[in-house]
């Protein structure tokens, strides 16, 4: 991150919804994340209005709260609060007997048009939120890939053409920026190296449009000070895009002010050193879970969930980024991802 000017990257405008095919919905089946819902997405769809949702600053969310016909409302609540147990204590009817289903929200923006549900416990009034979004090839490797190789655990089900995603909690990156960057209680070593650390968990599993608004920072208070971990939360991107930098976050010009932070506060041999560091972690992390990895991995190596001409300028690039033509005999997403870990096994 040492001596390059303002990251500046783009990506493509409009991503296609890629299938599920049979083999991914065995493998999803075998390691529990296959499930018959009650309530799928099309459902959803068949809102008879909309009210906009506006954030704290009265700026249009891009969200709209669904309105669904009298007769509907039921069924479909019920329904979601059964997929709330679902996620949370494996179908106990027991406790969502004490919950509601607050607000039905649907977004306007983006590929997936993903649902967002609001859930009330009745007792206390805590709330929560979860997903209902189409069910996309790409992003099911992705959140299947983050629950193998990151140090956070995912709870992800797909039903069909239905994916049903907990919420990830934390602070979104540019709201961190404009409220927490700059807090004096923070470290800023811990946020930089943490950025680093993240930067190199995307590339090596190419995970790409990580823009500022698409990760959340997760803040833990310890014994002295406060510790910072990135979590990704749109993994529509997952080995889409044709061209490397847009698997490094650093390059996207909305985390200019992390890459700042690093170039201040961060020696260059510092950051290799944390940048080696996360290789070993997602290294061991692929050998614990060799059997299950290396079973997505060949199905996603058969699957398509990007253009050819993508696949063979990533290729290209990545070959001569690691001085390794092995990357030129990949033949699909798949096939690169595999050998971006090979690479990461064999160089440590």
């Amino acid at each position: 991150m040492h001596g390059q000017s303002q990251p500046d990257e783009k990506i493509s405008k409009k991503k296609k919804i890629y299938p599920v095919i049979e083999a991914l919905k065995q493998y999803l089946w075998d390691h529990n994340r296959g499930i018959d819902l009650p309530i799928k997405y099309s459902d959803l769809l068949n809102f008879k209005s909309g009210i906009p949702v506006y954030d704290k600053k009265g700026k249009d969310s891009l969200w709209e709260t669904a309105l669904y016909n009298d007769n509907d409302v039921q069924r479909i609540h019920e329904g979601l609060k059964q997929i709330y147990s679902i996620l949370k204590t494996e179908g106990d009817s027991r406790v969502h007997k004490h919950l509601h289903v607050d607000r039905v929200d649907y977004c306007t923006f983006g590929n997936s048009n993903p649902f967002r549900i609001k859930i009330v416990n009745n007792f206390n009034d805590n709330y929560d939120y979860f997903y209902i979004k189409q069910a996309d090839a790409s992003r099911i490797y992705g959140l299947e890939l983050e629950h193998i190789l990151s140090p956070s655990r995912i709870n992800f089900f797909v039903d069909g053409a239905t994916l049903i995603e907990e919420h990830i909690a934390g602070i979104p990156g540019d709201a961190f920026i404009d409220a927490y960057l700059n807090n004096p209680e923070f470290n800023k070593v811990r946020i930089a190296k943490e950025f680093v650390k993240f930067n190199e968990r995307c590339f090596v599993r190419l995970l790409g449009d990580m823009r500022s608004y698409n990760y959340v920072f997760d803040i833990t208070p310890d014994f002295e000070e406060v510790q910072f971990r990135i979590r990704a939360i749109d993994f529509d991107q997952q080995s889409y895009e044709g061209r490397r930098n847009i698997y490094l976050p650093q390059f996207f010009k909305e985390n200019y002010p992390f890459v700042k932070l690093v170039q201040e506060k961060l020696s260059p041999e510092t950051v290799e050193q944390y940048k080696k560091e996360e290789r070993t972690l997602i290294a061991r992390r692929s050998r614990s879970s060799h059997h299950r990895l290396h079973a997505l991995l060949d199905i996603m190596s058969r699957d398509v969930i990007s253009p050819a001409e993508k696949t063979e300028n990533l290729k290209a690039e990545l070959a001569e980024h690691y001085h390794d033509k092995a990357f030129l005999n990949c033949s699909s997403m798949g096939d690169i991802v595999r050998q971006s870990l090979h690479i990461l096994q064999t160089s440590l």
